[in-house]
């Protein structure tokens, strides 16, 4: 082989990668994936969820307005609508649904935030006439679900 051609061969060799050297980056971004996922995909949950917070806050608010018309809370699912929310009984994405009812000691009414992701460590958000907040996942304690 000619010194020219010997050299010609050289430098082509240099201008590319090699396969293992692909191997790595693509490992190191696999790694880098696995590691990012898991927290985006909490942070997109945690955003859902003060979609239902922001739901039940304001149907709560509703329920005290009413409760001061009519000296009574609307305590069935059928008569949600009197509470004139604006998207009925869905949030504003429709990543929750809105159900009311009454157990004893609520107060008056319990709401519950139905999710519609989902969201297994928090599941339901639950609010009641007292403010007490709560969830019917297990994942999580009822004040982390509520930040």
């Amino acid at each position: 082989m000619s010194p020219a051609l010997t050299e010609q061969f050289i430098k082509r060799a240099e201008r590319g990668f090699t396969l293992i050297e692909l191997m790595i980056v693509v490992a190191i971004i696999g790694i880098l994936a696995a590691i990012a996922y898991p927290s985006y995909d909490e942070y997109v949950k945690r955003s859902n969820r003060t979609e239902g917070q922001a739901l039940l806050n304001d149907a709560s608010a509703r329920q005290e307005r009413y409760f001061g018309q009519n000296n009574a809370y609307i305590t069935s699912d059928a008569d949600i609508a009197k509470l004139g929310l604006r998207n009925g009984n869905t949030s504003e994405t429709g990543k929750y649904t809105l159900s009311v009812g009454t157990n004893n000691g609520d107060g008056g009414y319990t709401l519950t935030a139905e999710q519609q992701f989902g969201d297994t460590k928090c599941g339901n958000l639950t609010l009641t006439a007292l403010g007490a907040k709560d969830r019917t996942g297990s994942g999580k304690t009822a004040a982390e679900c509520w930040r």
